[in-house]
């Protein structure tokens, strides 16, 4: 495939091949449905005797995101995908990653839960990513495409943003965008590093090279409770700073609304049906999409607020994002939730009654 192709695949393929073009080094990952098209279409493309890019079926999450941490600690851009039960494996080792300040890219495609639950779309692993799944206190950057094309871009982006801040990242999709047919324009093919330039870029990284004595100890212990708090504080430091700096979202039809929908994901395609056919009743109502769940986009929802009556969070779970929702709002304007569960993908007709009979709107 040459640049500036335009395609038809499904969006857990968009990722695999956006990851051989974005100079991905390793992938380490385990089949689950719905995501396992990842790994088979990396098998498939056999990146390996082209870029030199790895990829290999571990034998469960656990020994995938060690060797994340591995590859990441050696300075390598390296991935692992899986779907909500099998990233809940992985958390332990998200959290090493974290407090290590090791980059990598974590793929997560939910199914409904919780537990095994179903091979349906959820979008319940919101809080999993967002609050940080693992011990301690830390963060990673999460990214949530509604589109095959954000699937693609997102994987550079996502490495981009894990090595710029030394942060685990994740791209937080679902079912409905992990299976959905689009077109979708792939990313040019950029060269992986050569061992010379991983050295000079990531100056902390332990490569273990032959003849060379690691000279870097990659770990997240430490033993001595002074020194471990200042770690923490150099953490919180850092996740001020993404927060600052990092933020994104989008936004439909915001400048007149009355009433606002804040969703992410899936769930943002489906509420903008909803918002076309309100519109064309004349209700006027907008859309914030956050586009990272974190940093997540208080301070935008919080100048929206003042200028509507109400906000509907319309989420595929119980109401997670909801939370986040209400603490920017801060209680000055209305804010209610409508989600399904059990992998039940909610309709525009749903939301646009949800949204009418909760704040009384009438003709």
């Amino acid at each position: 495939m040459a640049n500036n192709d335009i395609l038809l695949m499904k969006g857990n393929e968009a990722i695999a091949h956006a990851a051989i073009r974005c100079g991905c080094d390793g992938y380490f990952g385990y089949p689950i449905t719905p995501q396992s098209e990842i790994l088979e279409t990396l098998a498939a493309q056999k990146p390996w005797e082209t870029t030199g890019m790895v990829v290999l079926q571990a034998e469960s999450e656990v020994a995938s995101i060690n060797m994340l941490y591995g590859g990441g600690g050696a300075g390598k851009r390296v991935m692992t995908s899986s779907s909500s039960p099998g990233v809940a494996l992985m958390q332990e080792g998200i959290a090493y990653m974290a407090g290590a300040e090791i980059p990598g890219l974590i793929v997560n495609v939910q199914r409904g839960g919780p537990g095994l639950g179903t091979i349906q779309p959820s979008q319940g692993d919101y809080f999993q990513a967002t609050r940080g799944g693992g011990n301690g206190d830390y963060y990673i950057i999460v990214l949530a495409p509604s589109t095959v094309q954000e699937m693609a871009d997102f994987v550079d982006l996502s490495f981009e943003l894990a090595f710029k801040y030394r942060i685990p990242a994740m791209i937080l999709s679902d079912g409905v965008i992990g299976q959905v047919m689009e077109k979708v324009t792939l990313p040019p093919f950029k060269p992986r590093r050569t061992d010379e330039e991983v050295i000079a870029q990531c100056p902390w990284a332990s490569t273990g090279r032959k003849g060379m004595r690691p000279i870097n100890v990659i770990t997240s212990l430490e033993l001595r409770p002074e020194a471990m708090e200042q770690h923490n504080l150099h953490l919180q430091a850092k996740y001020a700073e993404i927060r600052k700096n990092e933020v994104r979202y989008e936004e439909l039809q915001t400048e007149d609304a009355d009433y606002l929908i804040v969703a992410f994901g899936s769930a943002a395609r489906i509420a903008q049906k909803a918002i076309s056919d309100l519109r064309a009743e004349g209700i006027r109502v907008g859309l914030l999409r956050p586009i990272t769940l974190w940093p997540f986009p208080y301070d935008r929802i919080r100048e929206l607020s003042q200028k509507v009556r109400g906000i509907l969070t319309f989420e595929i779970n119980a109401g997670q994002m909801v939370e986040d929702v209400r603490l920017a709002v801060e209680g000055r304007t209305p804010v209610t939730h409508y989600g399904k569960m059990g992998g039940i993908v909610p309709t525009p007709d749903e939301v646009i009654a949800t949204l009418k009979n909760h704040f009384s709107i009438t003709l």
